[in-house]
């Protein structure tokens, strides 16, 4: 079992090249319509952590991804994006995104319900009580880990039991994405079922292209000096600018609180920045290759974030991983019944669930699965789910309690 990791990022490594060296292979060709070229990246790593090849129980990777690659990726795909495209795509995101958060505030309870008819002994009680720890995962999956973190607090949860609910986040939310991701990969397909009309995204996406080609231009060391150089300055102003922000909430409302966390304020720093700069003559950076860098980084995002997934988890706590399964089904149901009903396209119900089950994380790894162009949608979406996952989480935490 390999623990370094040094190896487990050339292993990652060497799975994005065989996967981006096979893709346009003759006999691969056919592999790749069927399962998705970002899915592969994503379960491959998976299996090797499930299989016993690579453990990252004590790995720094997933905190590198997030801090450095994340900001990094967000800078870079929002350096060149059409503003007044993403706000032309209409009311649809809103909708769906707001169908997403309402699914996990009535999921939870119905799911705990449901168990609780044939495993009783679940409901529990006092700091064991299930619909508290359940209220960690309903703040994990409308806001993210600040929420979670703030209802695992507001409702004093038997921390020795946490462990299970962590499992059951991460297990839970990991399979949706897989099949977001796959959804994605055949996006026209689900669209037609959901007769969806996607003509909006296909402009943006089409537009973005355009702009691309019209400024590309052969690259200097000089431009790639320039890109880097001014991307992760921005990485570290970032991060100075979320610990300050962070620490000064902290100080008004308390460590628990949403704008409290400066990773929040990392994501919303750098999509800034990013935004602010495609006003600019710096959006001509796109000439040399800012989104296409961007995308490299959402790929190695993609791999890491693969690593947290073991499967075999799913028997640590069987009662709870049922019910975390039934409230994402709900969630599910849900969503595709408001898209068929709205048809909205698939690419909505897509990033408007991940920006609440994974928050800015996952969302514009998602949205950028789509179109690299599409990824500040993702996150925009996002830190709206950070502003309204404490709300969600309290009121579905109150159901689940009434439930129990």
């Amino acid at each position: 079992m390999i623990t370094d990791d040094r190896v487990i990022l050339g292993l990652l490594a060497a799975v994005l090249a065989f996967v981006f060296f096979t893709r346009d292979r003759e006999g691969w060709q056919k592999f790749y319509t069927f399962v998705p070229i970002i899915l592969v990246c994503y379960l491959v790593p998976s299996l090797m952590v499930t299989f016993g090849l690579i453990n990252v129980d004590d790995s720094n990777l997933w905190p590198i991804a997030k801090d450095y690659f994340l900001p990094a990726a967000l800078f870079l795909m929002t350096l060149s994006i059409d503003m007044r495209g993403i706000l032309g795509l209409g009311p649809k995101a809103l909708i769906m995104f707001f169908t997403a958060t309402i699914g996990i505030v009535i999921g939870g309870p119905i799911a705990l319900w449901i168990v609780a008819q044939f495993d009783p002994a679940i409901v529990g009680s006092g700091a064991d009580a299930a619909w508290r720890g359940l209220a960690t995962l309903a703040g994990s999956w409308i806001g993210g880990g600040a929420n979670q973190t703030a209802m695992l607090e507001v409702y004093g949860y038997n921390i020795e039991n946490y462990s299970a609910l962590i499992a059951v986040d991460i297990i839970v939310a990991n399979i949706w994405m897989a099949f977001l991701l796959y959804g994605a990969g055949d996006s026209k397909r689900v669209d037609g079922w959901l007769k969806a009309d996607s003509s909006s995204i296909d402009a943006l996406r089409d537009k973005m292209a355009s702009y691309t080609a019209s400024v590309e231009r052969v690259a200097s060391a000089n431009d790639y000096v320039l890109l880097f150089g001014a991307t992760f300055a921005v990485v570290g102003l970032c991060h100075l600018g979320g610990s300050a922000l962070g620490s000064f909430f902290a100080g008004l409302w308390g460590e628990d609180a949403t704008l409290a966390s400066s990773f929040f304020w990392v994501v919303v720093i750098s999509t800034t920045l990013g935004l602010a700069a495609s006003f600019t003559k710096a959006r001509n950076l796109e000439g040399v290759g800012a989104s296409k860098f961007g995308t490299v980084f959402i790929f190695l995002l993609v791999a890491v974030i693969g690593t947290k997934m073991n499967i075999l988890k799913i028997a640590d706590a069987p009662s709870f991983m049922v019910i975390g399964l039934i409230w994402m089904l709900i969630h599910t149901i849900l969503l595709l019944t408001v898209a068929r009903i709205i048809r909205a396209p698939f690419f909505f119900v897509a990033v408007g669930s991940k920006a609440n089950v994974g928050g800015a994380a996952s969302a514009p790894v998602v949205a950028a699965a789509f179109h690299p162009a599409l990824a500040p949608v993702g996150v925009l979406l996002a830190v709206l789910g950070y502003a309204v996952g404490t709300y969600g989480a309290i009121l579905c935490a109150a159901m689940m309690a009434q439930v129990s």
